[in-house]
């Protein structure tokens, strides 16, 4: 019997494309709009029309390719162009016709011009700034109507405070309209209170879709073939890819109808061919273990009672069966848009993704809170400022920022009694700390810290992106676990979120930008019994040999000898952190202890002499090891810089040895006499 078309119907809402799941997601956008320009600011390229030109789009990922954007060859040259620019599109960075929008070209100045300070009473940076506004203007069309993903985020936020982790990638996206959005709240209210699951939340707004409704109703009514369950899957690509199901259909059927317990090894060997996800699903769904061994040596015993199992009937069977098969394609395909979507969501550095919670940040979340009720009639309709960088108002009338509105929500959920933006930047401030603190106490501890160091010096890049994030690139993590580690040796005292050079995410994990920041992490240390007021600057590299000496030794020395002259500051030295130090970079430091540095705008300037330190990861483990503290620290370095030994056995001896004795700086000045004293009656 033949089956009429029955149609996939888009449930959710997605931010990019799932074709294009990119690392350094920030660097990639700001290098694809660079790369945008100048192509077509080529004269070759000038007049030609992106739209349904295979060729310009062809040649567009030749020039991608020769600047190291991409690489490989792709089998269709077009398509993987189209892919990897149709995000920008989609946020307004770009026209259809690929060629920059005023917000594309705002967000290339910003980023050509390594100003990403914050200058808005958010406290965000700059490209922040510009990528919440887009996410504000940025809508989906689905079925023919339409919502903006950003403010249905904001809208729901402001009604539960918060969302998990499951929350947000299974229920969030369903909010494809206005019906099923104003009655989200009240259902993940639901879902906490335990009196529903996140399966029946999704299945309740799913199944009442006119074609799975008409899909259920085909099925039932139907002896159940090959076709017919392919007509009833309605998968995306094509019908053929829900052939699996069928095998497996008529196998779970015995054990479930028939309850012939004969087949239930069959029915997980027919799981083998369902495709991705979905087959995991359906194996936890039947099965108490994913040990095939364990299943087929004793099926039964592992054959879980669900309510699939427990069917009286056909009809029931066919109906649990329809509910379940696609409730896993829903949810593999929800858990495949987390990714992307929360990408494209915290490039607006307003939204906390922590310890599985998903909440706003302290100023926005007191602004939103507060136009939500007006803002939210803008969640189902198009802007006409998509391609614009406007001012919040244009985007709605109700996004003027009334900062004692702001100060009033903070005072009322914290219980503080500040009066002006400037208090309020404190408790900010105070709050990324307090976040800085638990994220080192639950993310990088001693152990993870020595972990990265051993996967810096193999260059296990999979496993640091794992760790830390994949919106960085590697030399700016280290750069990145530098200073945290620093920041503990120096007994978590000072501001290191302004020492470190680098942009950081909302949740405190570094980004990266195009053309790079300065490489420095600059500490400043106020005078103490242990030593006098300086600046530390930091320097991490991950290149080795010949690279290091070619691209180290000079813009250290440089960095070094500027930050002198301009503080005056004689005590200010660098440490040069690298995973192998070359014997000629080494040599070229100590060097430096007696060569002048000059200020080459006026030869009268100069520093007679510049300290720095060098130190491998290894002796960095050694300092976590042992626990060391900077003031325990400073003292060896300040001993091996006045040091005569020979150079090639000065780092070895001077650094090496001295800091993996540890427990000798690591004491307290008691114990440490104490220890004296009994060496001495020995």
């Amino acid at each position: 019997m033949s089956f009429g078309n029955i149609p996939y119907k888009s449930y959710c809402w997605s931010l990019g494309t799932t074709s294009y799941r990119t690392k350094n997601f920030n660097l990639n956008i700001e290098s694809q709009l660079d790369l945008l320009n100048k192509f077509w600011s080529l004269p070759q390229n000038a007049a030609a029309d992106w739209i349904a030109n295979n060729d310009i789009q062809s040649q567009y990922y030749d020039f991608m390719k020769e600047n190291a954007f991409v690489t490989g060859e792709a089998a269709l040259k077009a398509k993987d162009a189209r892919e990897k620019t149709s995000g920008l599109v989609d946020i307004g960075l770009i026209y259809d016709n690929r060629k920059l929008t005023n917000a594309g070209n705002a967000l290339l100045n910003i980023s050509q011009s390594q100003d990403f300070s914050a200058n808005n009473q958010f406290q965000i940076p700059k490209d922040s700034f510009l990528f919440m506004k887009q996410l504000l203007k940025t809508s989906n069309s689905i079925d023919g109507k339409v919502v903006r993903p950003f403010i249905v985020l904001l809208f729901l936020l402001s009604k539960v405070d918060y969302l998990t982790l499951e929350e947000y990638t299974y229920l969030l996206p369903l909010c494809i309209n206005k019906d099923i959005t104003d009655e989200m709240p009240d259902k993940i209210q639901a879902v906490r209170n335990g009196t529903m699951s996140i399966d029946e939340v999704v299945l309740n707004i799913v199944l009442r879709m006119s074609n799975y409704t008409e899909a259920l109703t085909l099925l039932l009514d139907n002896n159940v073939t090959e076709e017919l369950v392919c007509t009833v899957g309605f998968n995306r690509k094509s019908r053929t890819y829900d052939k699996p199901y069928y095998p497996f259909y008529c196998a779970l059927r015995e054990v479930c109808v028939n309850k012939n317990t004969d087949f239930i090894l069959q029915v997980y060997e027919k799981s083998r061919a369902i495709k991705n996800k979905p087959r995991t699903m359906w194996r936890d769904y039947l099965f108490d273990t994913s040990s095939s061994r364990a299943i087929a040596n004793n099926p039964e015993a592992h054959f879980k009672i669900t309510e699939i199992s427990q069917v009286d009937n056909e009809t029931e069977f066919k109906t649990i069966f329809f509910k379940m098969m696609h409730l896993f394609k829903v949810k593999a395909t929800l858990s495949d848009y987390l990714d992307l979507n929360r990408r494209y969501i915290k490039t607006s550095d307003i939204i906390l993704f922590e310890d599985n919670i998903v909440k706003l940040d302290i100023v926005p979340k007191q602004f939103f809170n507060s136009v939500i009720a007006q803002l939210y009639n803008e969640a189902f309709t198009t802007s006409d400022e998509i391609f614009n960088d406007c001012d919040l108002t244009y985007i709605s009338s109700c996004l003027a920022i009334d900062e004692q509105v702001i100060i009033h929500g903070i005072n009322t959920e914290l219980g503080t009694n500040i009066s002006t933006m400037d208090e309020a930047k404190q408790i900010v401030e105070d709050e990324r700390y307090r976040r800085l603190a638990h994220l080192i106490d639950t993310r990088f501890t001693d152990d993870v810290l020595i972990k990265l160091l051993d996967s810096f010096e193999n260059r296990d890049d999979e496993i640091i992106n794992s760790i830390v994030t994949d919106n960085a690139d590697i030399p700016t993590i280290f750069e990145y676990i530098l200073g945290i580690i620093w920041y503990k040796a120096s007994e978590r005292q000072g501001k290191i979120l302004d020492y470190m050079k680098l942009s950081l995410e909302a949740d405190l994990l570094p980004k990266t930008h195009a053309g790079g920041g300065e490489a420095d992490i600059v500490y400043e240390y106020s005078a103490t019994e242990d030593y006098p007021e300086h600046t530390l600057l930091l320097e991490a590299t991950l290149a080795d040999g010949s690279n290091q000496r070619r691209m180290e030794m000079e813009p250290v020395s440089r960095h070094l000898g500027q930050h002198m002259l301009r503080t005056g500051n004689l005590n200010s030295y660098c440490i040069f952190a690298t995973t192998h130090l070359d014997i000629n970079v080494i040599s070229d430091f100590r060097s430096r202890k007696y060569t002048p540095y000059f200020d080459t705008r006026d030869y009268s300037r100069s520093v007679d002499g510049m300290k720095i330190i060098p130190l491998q990861t290894l002796e960095l483990k050694s300092i976590i090891q042992n626990k060391c503290t900077y003031k325990n620290l400073y003292p060896v370095f300040e001993e091996a810089y006045n040091s005569r030994e020979i150079i090639p056995n000065w780092y070895s001896k001077c650094i090496a040895q001295e800091v993996k004795k540890g427990y000798k700086y690591s004491q307290s000045v008691e114990e440490m006499l104490v220890v004296a004293e009994n060496q001495e009656m020995l």
